[in-house]
C-alpha cells in the first residue's frame, strides 16, 4: 500500500464514522447548540464537509485569497442533502490525494493560508484527518447533552 492509499484509507474510516454520527442526528435537532457561540449540529456536518473544498485548493497550491465556498447562501436541508451536495468535492479532493507520489507526499511543503504554518505535505494530510476527528467528538458531545442515543463508531 502506498503513502496515499493510506492517507486515503484513513481518510475514509474517519467519514464513515462521521456519517454515522451525523446521521444520528434527527431533523428536530439540526439546529441545537451548546450555546450562542457554538456551531448547531448542522453548521458543524456542513464545516466539516466544506472543509473538502478548501483543503483540496490549499493541498495542490491553489490561491486562497478569493476563497469563494460552493456553499455560500445554501440553506440547510438535511444530513442526506449535505451529503449528496459534498460527495464531488470529497470525490476531487481524494481523487487529488491518489495523485500524490511518495516524494510529492514528502518533500512538498504546504503553507497554511490562516497562520502561515509550513508543513510537509503528508504532515499537513494527517492533520486534516484530525480535524474531523475532533469535530466527530465535538458531534458526540452535542449528542450527549442533547441527551439522544450516540450511534456506535467503533465497529
Amino acid at each position: 500500500m502506498t503513502q496515499s492509499e493510506l492517507i486515503i484509507l484513513n481518510f475514509s474510516e474517519i467519514r464513515r464514522r462521521s456519517i454515522k454520527l451525523w446521521n444520528g442526528l434527527p431533523e428536530s435537532h439540526y439546529h441545537w447548540k451548546p450555546d450562542e457561540n457554538a456551531m448547531t449540529a448542522i453548521e458543524m456536518v456542513r464545516h466539516v464537509l466544506e472543509a473538502d473544498y478548501g483543503w483540496n485548493i490549499i493541498i495542490n497550491q491553489g490561491d486562497m485569497k478569493n476563497y469563494k465556498t460552493p456553499w455560500k447562501n445554501r440553506p440547510y436541508v438535511s444530513v442526506t442533502d449535505e451529503l449528496e451536495f459534498a460527495n464531488p468535492y470529497r470525490d476531487t479532493f481524494l481523487e487529488s490525494i491518489r495523485k500524490f507520489s511518495d516524494t510529492d507526499l514528502n518533500k512538498t511543503e504546504i503553507v497554511h493560508p490562516g497562520n502561515g504554518d509550513k508543513k510537509i505535505l503528508a504532515k499537513y494530510l494527517l492533520r486534516i484527518g484530525y480535524h474531523e476527528s475532533v469535530h466527530a467528538g465535538q458531534f458526540l458531545s452535542y449528542l450527549r447533552a442533547m441527551k439522544l442515543e450516540r450511534p456506535e463508531i467503533w465497529d
